[in-house]
């Protein structure tokens, strides 16, 4: 081969890898925002959707909040407001503790009201409700995927103690908000923090993208994962692989109950055993037999209000 045979195939292979590399990046910035700046559910469908599922919870709500029970606030939070709803236990002189419930990817502070009744009506428990940041009434310009929703949950438990003034308070989660609960129960919290409960959590961003990529778009993580991981970290401050509930969940040492559905192919189910193994603290793991993603309550009302209040009293009679 010639020197100048050998300086084309170089030149060739450049071209190759900077119109690769070009592609790459220019498909990672497409996944990360297709995947971070989704068009979150508005208030009427999220209001559509509970008519249709859950008969009944919508007008619950509604009654409550044109009553005054259910009341909503704005918590200044550095650069942006997070918008809240909050309501005493049906019995406020007997109330059991203040649950903080946090919905899923693009939903709202209505996409959970069933598991919101549950905690007010049947346990007896304060509410507090948020939205988090890019969701329902909230400001924000992406999605933080748990991330760094972490901090602004951390925000919003001494606020809705300062409400209720009681000395114990779970953090409940479905979905996106189940994976931002683990992500805070790896943080320094208040001792009246006493319990989580985590309904189809993913085990991190990363896992439940790459599925995602597979599933939705047939594709590898690698390049596109990578590059979009990147874009991100550059973008919004964070990476995709650092973004874990695994490993929040492994510098926790309060109790946790782990749910999850036994059809679940959107967050597979194999993501609950690896959280499930992953937390340090007393835990119970329930998988709702033949339910998908967030699905369990609807799919088992009864069990899954068993389950939770098993679960936390529990937690306070064996002081756990």
């Amino acid at each position: 081969m010639t020197m100048r045979c050998f300086k084309a195939i170089l030149r060739s292979l450049s071209l190759v890898v900077v119109a690769a590399s070009l592609s790459s990046c220019f498909v990672g910035k497409y996944m990360c925002n297709y995947a971070l700046k989704p068009e979150p559910k508005s208030i009427e469908k999220a209001r559509s959707i509970n008519d249709e599922r859950y008969p009944g919870v919508q007008q619950w709500y509604d009654s409550l909040h044109e009553s005054g029970v259910f009341r909503d606030t704005v918590l200044a939070f550095g650069e942006h407001n997070i918008h809240a709803v909050f309501a005493p236990a049906a019995r406020p002189s007997e109330a059991a503790g203040t649950a903080v419930v946090v919905h899923g990817y693009s939903d709202n502070h209505l996409s959970y009201m069933c598991i919101v009744r549950m905690y007010r009506d049947m346990l007896n428990f304060n509410v507090f409700v948020p939205d988090l940041y890019y969701h329902g009434l909230s400001d924000g310009d992406h999605v933080q995927m748990g991330w760094f929703d972490r901090f602004d949950v951390e925000k919003c438990i001494p606020v809705a103690h300062s409400i209720f003034k009681d000395d114990f308070t779970v953090l409940h989660g479905v979905s996106m908000g189940a994976a931002t609960v683990m992500m805070t129960s790896g943080d320094p919290l208040p001792e009246y923090v006493r319990a989580f409960v985590e309904d189809c959590g993913y085990s991190s961003v990363w896992e439940q993208y790459k599925h995602n990529l597979k599933s939705e778009f047939h594709l590898p993580a690698f390049p596109v994962l990578h590059s979009a991981s990147s874009v991100c970290k550059k973008k919004y401050g964070w990476s995709f692989k650092e973004a874990s509930s695994v490993n929040q969940l492994k510098k926790n040492t309060r109790p946790m109950l782990f749910i999850h559905g036994g059809n679940d192919d959107y967050v597979p189910t194999s993501h609950v055993y690896d959280n499930h193994n992953a937390t340090a603290g007393y835990k119970e793991m329930w998988v709702a037999p033949g339910s998908e993603h967030a699905r369990s309550y609807r799919d088992h009302p009864d069990e899954y209000l068993s389950r939770v209040g098993s679960f936390l009293n529990k937690v306070k009679t064996e002081n756990l």
